[in-house]
């Protein structure tokens, strides 16, 4: 082949860090790998596949597996297993050894589909829902109607009983009638005077099934509220598993998608019990919209009660069985009606979960609209409830299912995924599970079989070839995020009352899915994110982990192996509980600092409120607030409490020091380890940083590791400060000790860099791998993606590896070249003179290559791997049959019927420039 325009150079080779040197980075077990989420469609499985793709997702990085079996394809169904059969455990066990064989793990679903239930779950343990019914009596009128249930879905049910009867005339004068009912419905009771409306409570279901359902696995959903309906449920699981728990790290549930259950067969006993009062009297303020203080205060405390019995009756029984089994559990707690924190931290690995995809500021980051659901983006402070629940409680992994609709099918690049990991992991949580893998058997074709709302992280996808350069950065990352503590030193109280109070609807339900409606408004979101933007780090706090702090070693302390926080603030609210501010009293009394945004205006609930607020008011009174400045300060016993309606202004008051490193943009979490601490941080922004940044804590020696590559130094220091260089989309994590170590090299930053060197010579293109069939080779008179080349139609539906190959001759003296991609489509392996010398996977496109480079000639090769779209396309405008499930089969990103044939053609392969950048280190070795 004939080279134009060589450029004759010499390369001097430099070598990053020293094999003697102290590897900072801490020891990576399987947890800091990714984990994924791994659907066994039809529970269709084998040893031999079961074998294969364990094998296979191993050799790519991954630390384990999580079952949930699901809906199977058609055409398979004699190969389907029933969920929890001696055949499937047989299965189970084969896929446990197996991962022990490679050092992974496996976690399981209690359950198939979502949301939990099965066959086992009868009648009597299904999702019950409160059924009203309402009738108008004149008086002196013969009442004669029946009050039986007219609900012709429920008629056919045994459980079905009248609950409460309570009657209401003109004056809200209530008279309740629940026994004067017959068993046939008659009701013996005659008003003397006035118009009365008769509430009737029935108990009946809401006959929801389990969506999603595995064979085997078909079945009612569970009652969450009722303990006898939890422990029948596992009954099924203890017989199944006897005395063994399989191999099983971790049992999971997923999240709470029960619609419509809103009542237990004893929640009126429950109620009485917990609030102090009988419901039955007040049951219209319960069920109506009327939005006066009444039905605000009774639904508080139906909500309350709603929540305590979703916690003791289902999360801390199902916490309680696995313990059993000698087994974690995994819950996600969102969705419930109940208090999120409470429910997280009742269970071994609290799990939040992403949806959808960020609009970050990184140079020219892909995020075309057509392909993304814009009514749903991540947000880091919703995924904050799972991590402060766990770092207050000193839960060491928080997990989260993660990039469900990332992007349309097939369209997803590993560089879109890493910023969407780098928001999960600022959130605080530090293990993640993609979502996910599908299990295929190997005679299936290509693209194998596949869940309808995943990113692909499947064998089949062609981006597979390049995934261990994403995993290897996940584990990295997860390695620093799982060592020591959390290092958070604000707690933020989640003012749950002035959610619960709201005299609109009955259950309140807080999803990831409509957070728009009851988290973004609120003062406390505003809080959570003007106080992240500004360099706070903090958790979220509830009442009953108030009830349970101390104030030791001048902290705020919840737990013995939890956090240890600075300062409590209190946001602005409407409904405190008088208790709570008990609690924050003796914390302030010991010495605790606290910051009120506002007076508490009054007390949650119903029962005895009046007495109730007079307690809050006169604890109140107690704090001998002074005007100091802008605000207002009290000393507390061996405490302060400050009253300030600009929280960070009280935060500067209380000396309490933010981080002053996001005034760059930048982003960070910290961890804190016996002898020092990390800092993780990240570039989200348009620009290059290439700066000192200061830091609240330096030590006496700071260590740059990056984790895309492994490479770590001794950083430059100044004053507490620290020079980092970071270009759009990177990170970096600062490893600031109090014991130096001389045995780590010095940092390589960049001094400067002279004119790059554009290899704009031909290029010969081959492929490699991949389908429906592998186009002929080229040669290319400059680089272009083949999807360029339109007469070669093969070209256009290619997904798979082409392979870019030239060479050239240096002549130039470096410390180092960096090769740097105008445009890739989608990644890409670089061979070097027959070395690896890397993969480019990442914003922005470069590596550095200068130890592989050699004076005179040198050839190169780069392996590029794209998108499934434009195969998928191919397929789908041909009818080739590649879909083809029960259930809801396959669905695109807007749950319409999935059709590729109108897609354009993505672009595949190498555009633009590739250069080669003379690099120059100021510490050199």
């Amino acid at each position: 082949m004939k080279i134009k325009n060589i450029v004759k150079l010499s390369v001097l080779c430099f070598a990053f860090g020293n094999l003697s040197a102290q590897n900072p980075w801490p020891k990576a077990t399987n947890t800091a790998q990714p984990w994924t989420r791994w659907w066994w469609m039809g529970s269709a499985v084998d040893e031999k596949g079961l074998d294969k793709q364990l094998t296979t997702l191993s050799k790519a990085g991954f630390g384990g597996v999580e079952i949930v079996p699901i809906y199977g394809a058609k055409g398979f169904e004699n190969k389907y297993i029933n969920y929890l059969s001696p055949e499937w455990m047989k299965m189970l066990q084969f896929t446990t050894n197996k991962a022990k064989s490679l050092k992974m793990g496996v976690d399981m679903a209690v359950g198939t589909g979502w949301p939990i239930g099965g066959p086992q779950v009868d009648e009597n343990d299904a999702a019950t829902k409160m059924i009203v019914q309402t009738y108008s009596i004149q008086p002196n009128e013969k009442f004669s109607e029946k009050i039986v249930l007219k609900d012709e879905k429920q008629k056919n049910l045994k459980t079905i009983k009248l609950d409460i009867v309570t009657a209401y005339n003109e004056k809200n004068e209530a008279v309740v009638l629940t026994d004067k009912v017959t068993q046939d419905g008659t009701l013996n009771w005659k008003p003397t005077s006035g118009k009365w409306t008769i509430y009737a409570v029935f108990v009946g279901k809401t006959l929801q099934k389990v969506k999603r359902a595995a064979p085997g696995g078909d079945g009612y959903t569970l009652d969450h509220f009722s303990p006898d309906a939890t422990k029948d449920y596992l009954k099924t699981f203890d017989k199944a598993f006897g005395n063994s728990n399989y191999g099983i790290r971790s049992f999971f549930n997923d999240s709470y998608e029960v619609y419509g259950a809103d009542w237990t067969a004893d929640f009126k006993e429950e109620f009485k019990k917990r609030r102090g009062y009988d419901l039955s009297q007040y049951i219209k303020y319960l069920v109506s919209d009327e939005e006066i203080e009444l039905a605000g205060r009774i639904k508080s405390d139906y909500r309350e009660t709603m929540s305590e019995l979703i916690l003791h009756n289902f999360t801390e029984n199902f916490t309680n069985w696995a313990h059993s089994k000698k087994s974690k559990n995994t819950n996600q707690a969102h969705g419930s009606p109940g208090n999120l924190l409470d429910l997280y931290a009742a269970v071994d690995i609290p799990e939040s979960e992403t949806f959808g995809s960020t609009k970050f500021d990184i140079q020219v980051l892909r995020r075309n609209l057509e392909d993304i659901n814009t009514k749903e983006v991540p947000d880091i402070n919703m995924l904050k409830f799972a991590s402060s629940a766990a770092n207050i409680t000193g839960k060491p992994l928080i997990s989260n299912e993660s990039f469900t609709w990332l992007t349309e099918h097939f369209k997803t690049s590993w560089s879109q995924v890493k910023p969407e990991a780098e928001q999960i992991f600022l959130s605080g949580i530090n293990h993640i599970f993609y979502h996910g893998t599908t299990y295929t058997p190997a005679d299936v074709q290509f693209p194998g079989w596949l869940f309808y709302a995943s990113t692909n992280f499947v064998p089949e996808n062609s981006l597979w070839p390049n995934i261990k350069g994403l995993n290897s950065y996940i584990q990295r990352t997860q390695s620093v995020l799982q060592s020591g503590k959390s290092d958070n030193e604000i707690l933020m109280y989640w003012p749950v009352y002035d959610q619960w109070a709201s005299p609109k609807g009955k259950d309140m339900a807080f999803k990831i899915h409509n957070i728009e409606k009851w988290l973004h408004p609120t003062v406390f979101y505003e809080n959570l994110d003007k106080l992240g933007k500004s360099g706070y780090s903090l958790d979220m706090i509830s009442d009953e982990m108030i009830g349970e702090a101390k104030f030791e070693n001048q902290n705020i302390q919840v737990s013995k192996n939890g956090g240890s926080y600075k300062v409590l603030i209190i946001p602005q609210l409407n409904y405190f509980s008088e208790s709570t501010l008990k609690n924050i009293l003796n914390l302030a009394q010991n010495g605790a600092s606290v910051i009120f945004q506002n007076e508490p205006k009054d007390v949650q609930g119903f029962f005895e409120f009046e007495k109730r607020r007079k307690e809050l008011q006169s604890l109140w009174a107690k704090i001998p607030f002074q005007q100091d400045g802008n605000l207002r300060s009290a000393t507390f016993g061996k405490g302060r409490i400050i009253l300030s309606s600009d929280v960070e202004k009280a935060l500067q008051f209380l000396k309490i020091e933010r981080e002053k490193l996001t005034d760059t943009g930048l982003k960070f979490i910290r961890r804190k380890f016996d002898g020092g601490k990390y800092y993780y941080i990240v570039n989200h922004t348009s620009k290059e940083i290439n700066q000192n940044i200061p830091l609240n804590y330096s030590g006496k020696q700071v260590a740059l590791m990056n984790p895309e590559n492994g490479e770590f130094g001794i950083a430059e220091t100044q004053n507490n400060s620290v020079k980092v260089q970071l270009k759009s989309g990177e990170s970096l994590i600062i490893k600031a000790s109090e014991t130096p170590d001389n045995s780590i090299p010095k940092w390589k930053y960049v001094e400067k860099t002279d004119a790059p060197i554009v290899l704009n010579q031909p290029w010969q293109l081959t492929f490699k791998e991949g389908g429906p069939e592998l186009p002929k080779s080229k040669t290319l008179d400059k680089l272009q993606p083949w999807t360029n080349f339109t007469e070669d139609t093969s070209t256009q539906s290619f997904s798979g590896t082409g392979v870019y190959a030239t060479s050239f001759k240096l002549n130039k003296k470096a410390d180092d070249f960096i090769l740097k991609f105008d445009k890739l489509y989608e990644s890409a392996k670089v061979i070097i003179n027959g070395q690896d010398a890397g993969m480019v996977w990442s914003l922005p496109f470069e590596i550095n290559v200068g130890k592989y480079l050699k004076k005179g000639k040198n050839t190169i090769q780069i392996e590029v791997s794209n998108l499934m779209a434009n195969r998928i396309r191919y397929m789908d405008q041909n009818k080739i049959q590649w879909r083809n499930y029960h259930e809801i089969n396959f669905v695109n990103i807007d749950y319409k019927p999935f059709d590729a044939s109108n897609w354009k053609v993505q672009p595949s392969g190498l555009d633009g420039e590739i250069q080669l950048i003379p690099v120059f280190y100021s510490n050199k070795l």
